[in-house]
């Protein structure tokens, strides 16, 4: 696993674009002000690059590339055509399948069960009733915190860009897949429930 996923803190910016297809995305630190990670779905189709503008938009399929700005593999985010509810894989840097998402239905706010390899629950993933503040649990436990930034009324009418802070607890272990399974429901949060 890449070192930069053991920060604790991080602030992800969607890129602004008119009439965009792919969703990308910068990862920050927020203390130097430095990108840390980039998020990239190049691997869009054509007919999947159409789709994104109707009505199906939240049902089309994604696969997000997370790499250093040198190009360093971290993590990658999958997902098929979601009819009903959506289900999400994630991968490590290998390639190597080290988790996924099942998405509960008829929460407010949203939700998520994070599964491991085996696709025992690791935590979940709930948002509030607004919708701007998601938390990881597992037990009881907070492991993480996100909450979605106003970005100004001229970016939040005309654009569907957002910013989310990632806030990981300590009590998450350095090296554990876990960070990489949390970074990773990020994307989820902003392309599966806010899109």
């Amino acid at each position: 696993m890449h070192d930069v996923l053991n920060n604790n803190l991080f602030l992800v910016k969607e890129h602004i674009g008119l009439f965009k297809a792919a969703n990308n995305y910068d990862i920050y630190d927020p203390e130097t002000r430095e990108v840390v990670m980039q998020c990239r779905e190049e691997k869009l189709n054509p007919l999947t690059k159409v789709l994104r503008f109707t009505k199906y938009k939240k049902m089309t399929p994604f696969d997000i590339e997370i790499r250093t700005p040198d190009g360093h593999p971290v993590v990658r985010v999958k997902r098929g055509v979601a009819f009903i509810r959506s289900r999400v894989q994630v991968l490590d840097e290998q390639d190597c399948y080290i988790g996924g998402f099942r998405q509960q239905l008829f929460k407010i706010g949203g939700a998520f069960t994070v599964l491991d390899s085996h696709e025992r629950p690791v935590c979940e993933l709930k948002g509030n009733w607004t919708g701007w503040e998601f938390k990881f649990t597992s037990q009881g436990e907070e492991l993480a915190f996100v909450t979605k930034q106003w970005a100004g009324i001229g970016r939040e009418m005309l654009t569907t860009a957002d910013s989310y802070v990632l806030q990981i607890s300590s009590i998450v272990p350095r090296d554990s897949e876990v960070r990489q399974l949390i970074l990773a429901a990020v994307m989820c949060i902003d392309m599966v429930l806010k899109e």
